[in-house]
């Protein structure tokens, strides 16, 4: 089996999968003709092999086996978000943009200048989405972690928690407009999706 987080945990094929399905739902049809970045795809790049675009790109901090990259058709490049949070893409180079269970992992001090490089790579109508744990479910988190339901790892590296007025808060700041976002609770109301159209 394709391992798609760093560490085990029972339910990580699961989670993977309900993100893929929820970002999927976000992403209209109508962008999907275009190009896709996901920033933090992982170890391996779950959501790009379920999701239908014309052309793939990931970013991560560490290297996409170029075998997978090469079956997947997905363009790879390596890129520590905490070193340098700038994307090196061109202005209006995507129609979609993903970050699905990364932005916990993140500095949050970065963050604005991370949703700035997001808003700069996105084409206009262009679609950024993102997933995160809700706040209140980090002490649950930490609790299936130990029981290796959820990568003990991952969790671990969680640098905050964030509430949607927050990362509404990121979204403005980077450029987009509030009347172009929208905001929601999955799996259980555990986790929470984000979406800004520029």
């Amino acid at each position: 089996m394709t391992e798609m987080t760093r560490g085990k945990g029972l339910l990580e094929p699961l989670l993977a999968d309900l993100r893929a399905q929820r970002a999927n739902k976000l992403i209209p049809s109508t962008l999907r003709a275009g190009r896709i970045l996901d920033i933090g795809c992982g170890t391996y790049p779950y959501f790009l092999a379920h999701t239908s675009f014309s052309e793939k790109f990931a970013i991560d901090q560490l290297p996409l086996p170029s075998k997978t990259a090469s079956e997947l058709k997905i363009e790879s490049f390596t890129l520590d978000l905490e070193v340098e949070p700038r994307l090196p893409f061109q202005d209006d180079y995507f129609e979609s943009i993903t970050l699905l269970a990364v932005v916990e992992h993140l500095d949050p001090a970065l963050m604005a200048l991370l949703f700035k490089e997001v808003y700069r790579t996105l084409k206009p109508g262009g679609l950024v989405v993102l997933t995160t744990p809700a706040a209140w479910s980090d002490a649950l988190l930490k609790f299936m972690a130990n029981i290796n339901l959820v990568s003990a790892e991952e969790i671990h590296e969680h640098a905050y928690a964030y509430t949607l007025p927050l990362l509404g808060w990121y979204f403005g700041q980077a450029g987009f407009e509030m009347t172009k976002t929208k905001f929601g609770y999955f799996e259980f109301m555990l986790n929470m999706w984000a979406t800004a159209q520029k």
